[in-house]
């Protein structure tokens, strides 16, 4: 029995509804048929959703996940890390309570990354890691605490976080301009805290000293 969209459009919009439109956007944004700009607004609009509704519009205009050019091709640069990516649970939590955190080697990195900080720190090391899909996702919630991140040359790095007496320092990760560049989203609030982005060859040693 065929169901219109409309009989869907009042239902509520679930992560895996917005990680399923968020992956379209992704690939558009990858086979430049939407600019960073187009791309950053329609996110806006994708976490903001509250329905089924609000999130058809979104990529109405945009072919399905896959339907373009293959949407991960080139991720995934072994078996091994196919096989890590297979596990992914969507999202992971981060967090350091008057400690630290860390993530560096071989890791897999999820959709969305929740990095809460509290007097504590983290170290994020990209340089190995597998990434679940060309943009992901750090969430951030820093209270007196630092995110160190290290990337390869090539990941670009995206802020669109809220500082209140602190700030991000990017180091110029964020002028990265292929539009098929692995892209790490910050969002979130740094608050009387701060994120440190530095760009370091794999096998080099880390200028922060982290």
């Amino acid at each position: 029995m065929h169901m219109s969209q409309h009989g869907h459009d009042h239902v509520r919009a679930s992560d895996a509804d917005r990680d399923q439109v968020a992956a379209v956007l992704a690939d558009a944004l990858a086979e430049g048929r939407l600019t960073p700009v187009e791309h950053s607004e329609r996110m806006d609009a994708v976490y903001a959703a509250k329905t089924i509704g609000d999130l058809a519009p979104i990529t109405r205009d945009l072919p399905a996940a896959g339907q373009g050019m293959p949407a991960r091709e080139g991720t995934f640069s072994s078996p091994e890390a196919l096989d890590l990516a297979q596990d992914s649970q969507g999202r992971e939590n981060i967090v350091a309570a008057f400690g630290g955190a860390q993530r560096t080697g071989r890791w897999l990195v999820e959709p969305r990354t929740n990095v809460s900080l509290v007097c504590g720190g983290a170290d994020l090391d990209f340089r190995d890691a597998v990434l679940s899909q060309r943009e992901v996702t750090i969430q951030c919630a820093i209270l007196f605490g630092g995110l160190s991140m290290t990337v390869p040359p090539g990941v670009r790095v995206v802020n669109r976080t809220t500082a209140i007496m602190g700030g991000t320092t990017l180091n110029g990760t964020d002028a990265v301009t292929d539009p098929r560049a692995p892209t790490v989203m910050l969002t979130g609030t740094c608050l009387f805290g701060g994120i440190t982005v530095e760009q370091v060859k794999r096998g080099e040693k880390k200028r922060s000293g982290c």
